[in-house]
């Protein structure tokens, strides 16, 4: 599915994908994040990903011109939890509404692991 936008020239139309790169970009942009994490269906594992596959760790939803997104992320350890997410949403949300002119009603960050060491 994909966010669309009415203009008095027609319909602008932005792929989910499009909009799970540009979250996941402006996540990576916080300090205390590692990556974002996909799940291994066969083990029930999460790993983490590589910065061309950010998309995957990212759900993006529409609903009435109004966007929810589910990031499912890795962070450092030594990091406190609630500040790094409340960076996260609030990157997110403003380089989302800024770059594409959609609102977001919800942004969901899912904390998936700690990474320790390098």
């Amino acid at each position: 599915m994909s966010a669309k936008t009415n203009t008095e020239y027609g319909v602008i139309s932005i792929d989910d994908n499009v909009i799970a790169t540009l979250a996941g970009i402006s996540a990576m942009e916080s300090y205390g994040i590692v990556g974002m994490a996909s799940k291994n269906a066969t083990d029930g594992l999460f790993e983490l990903l590589k910065s061309d596959y950010l998309a995957k760790g990212i759900k993006v939803y529409t609903k009435d011109e109004k966007l929810t997104i589910d990031l499912h992320v890795i962070l450092e350890y030594g990091v406190r939890i609630s500040v790094v997410a409340e960076n996260i949403i609030e990157r997110v949300k403003f380089n989302i509404e800024n770059l594409t002119g959609l609102k977001i009603d919800q942004i969901n960050v899912h904390v998936q692991g700690i990474r320790v060491g390098k």
